[in-house]
C-alpha cells in the first residue's frame, strides 16, 4: 500500500538550484517504483527570494512548508553578502527563521564514509575505514539566536549563548534513543571548563543520561573533540552538541567523507522535517554543471526513513549511490589520481548514472 505525502521543493541559491533537481527526480522515481504519491511544490527562500520580494523566507513558502510533509532544501547564500557585512537584510535569516517557526530544534548530520572514497579525504585510509558517526546537533539555542549588540561607536559587539534546560532535555533525548539503535555510545560535546552555558548543557546532559544506563555517555570539551575527530574518527558513535560547536565539527566531519558533496543532513522537530545537503551555495561553481549532487540524494533517503518511514526505499537509495560509486564514477570533489578521466562527470550525468542504478 503506497503513502501519499506533500513535498516542498526549496531549491534556493547558486548550485542548490542544480542539485535539488537531482534529489526530487530520485523522490519521483522512489513513489513510481514503490507506488507512492508525493505532491510536489517550489518555494523561494535565500538571495533568490530577498531579489524577488525583498524578504529572504516569504510568508508564500512558510505558509507552504507549514503544510508539508517533508521539506527538500538545495542552500542559499551570495557573493554580495560575504563581501558586504553591514548588509541588514541577509539570505541566512531565511534559514534561522524556517527552522525557528517549524520548531526544527535537532540537526542530524550522518558521517559515512563510502569505501569507494577512502582516497578522496585528506586523512589516511587506515584512521578512516570504518568511521561511521551521527551527529545530533541543537538547532534553534545558542548564539545565533542569544540577544546581539554593537556598541554606539561601533567598537565593540556581543552575541549572548544561551541555553534553556529543556532545549537541551529534547536534544539529548532524541540522540540517546538514536545511539540505542546504533553502538550505544553517545559523546556530548561541550565547553564547561569555560562557559556557563557549557556547564547548563553537561548537567543536564548528566541527568538525561540516567534514563539510558545501557548507553554508555562520555564528555568531551570542543578542542579535544575536534582533535580526536581527526586522529580515531571511529571511536565515535553519537556526538551531542549545541549550535555554534554542531556547525563547526560537522564541517570538519565532511572531511572524512570526502567531501561535503557528499553529506546529507535532516533538520527535525516534533512535525515537519527538513532535508539538505551541508554544502552552501558555493557560486564559484554555480552554473558550471560541476556540483555534486550526491549529498540531495542521500538527504532524500534520509526524509524516506525519518520523516516517512520508508526505510525500504530510504536504503534503495543508499544502494544505488553505492553502485555508482562502485562503478567508478566520480563528480571532480570526489576525484582523485586513480580516477580515470572518462569516469569524472558532472552534476547531470552523476544524477542520471544513480538513476539508472535506482530502477
Amino acid at each position: 500500500m503506497g503513502v501519499e505525502k506533500k513535498i516542498l521543493v526549496i531549491p534556493g541559491d547558486g548550485i542548490g538550484q542544480e542539485v535539488t533537481a537531482w534529489g526530487q527526480k530520485v523522490l519521483a522515481t522512489i513513489a513510481n517504483n514503490y507506488h507512492h504519491t508525493f505532491h510536489f511544490e517550489e518555494g523561494m527562500m535565500g538571495h533568490v527570494a530577498i531579489e524577488a520580494t525583498g524578504e529572504p523566507l516569504p510568508d508564500s513558502t512558510l505558509d507552504k512548508a507549514r503544510n508539508s510533509d517533508a521539506i527538500l532544501f538545495g542552500a542559499i547564500g551570495h557573493a554580495k553578502y560575504d563581501n558586504d557585512p553591514t548588509l541588514k537584510v541577509r539570505p541566512e535569516q531565511g534559514l534561522l527563521k524556517i527552522r525557528k517557526e517549524l520548531g526544527l530544534y535537532a540537526n542530524l548530520r550522518p558521517i559515512k564514509l563510502f569505501d569507494e572514497l577512502l582516497e578522496a579525504s585528506s586523512i589516511k585510509p587506515e584512521i578512516l575505514r570504518g568511521a561511521d558517526i551521527l551527529f545530533f546537533r541543537e538547532l534553534t539555542g545558542d548564539v545565533y539566536f542569544g540577544e546581539k549588540k554593537r556598541s554606539e561607536d561601533r567598537s565593540s559587539a556581543s552575541d549572548l549563548m544561551i541555553y534553556h534546560r529543556y532545549e537541551v532535555e529534547r536534544i539529548a533525548r532524541k540522540a540517546y534513543e538514536a545511539a540505542r539503535t546504533r553502538r550505544s555510545k553517545l559523546c556530548s560535546v561541550d565547553k564547561a571548563n569555560v562557559l556557563e552555558a557549557s556547564r547548563l548543557w553537561r548537567e543536564v546532559v548528566q541527568e538525561i543520561a540516567k534514563e539510558y544506563p545501557d548507553v554508555e555517555t562520555e564528555h568531551m570539551f570542543i578542542d579535544n573533540a575536534a582533535m580526536q575527530l581527526i586522529k580515531d574518527p571511529k571511536r565515535f558513535d553519537v556526538v551531542l552538541t549545541g549550535n555554534l560547536f554542531g556547525d563547526i565539527l560537522t564541517d570538519e566531519a565532511s572531511q572524512i567523507a570526502g567531501s561535503m558533496g557528499m553529506l546529507a543532513s535532516a533538520s527535525v522537530g516534533d512535525k515537519v522535517g527538513f532535508y539538505e545537503p551541508i554544502h552552501g551555495s558555493a557560486h564559484d561553481i554555480a552554473g558550471k554543471g560541476i556540483a555534486n549532487p550526491l549529498a540531495s540524494i542521500l538527504s532524500v533517503a534520509l526524509m524516506l526513513d525519518i520523516s516517512f518511514g520508508l526505510k525500504t526505499e530510504s536504503q534503495r537509495v543508499i544502494k544505488a549511490v553505492e553502485a555508482t560509486l562502485r562503478q567508478g564514477y566520480r563528480t571532480m570533489d570526489i576525484a582523485n589520481k586513480h580516477t580515470v578521466n572518462e569516469f569524472i562527470m558532472g552534476t547531470d550525468a552523476m544524477g542520471a548514472k544513480v538513476l539508472e542504478n535506482l530502477n
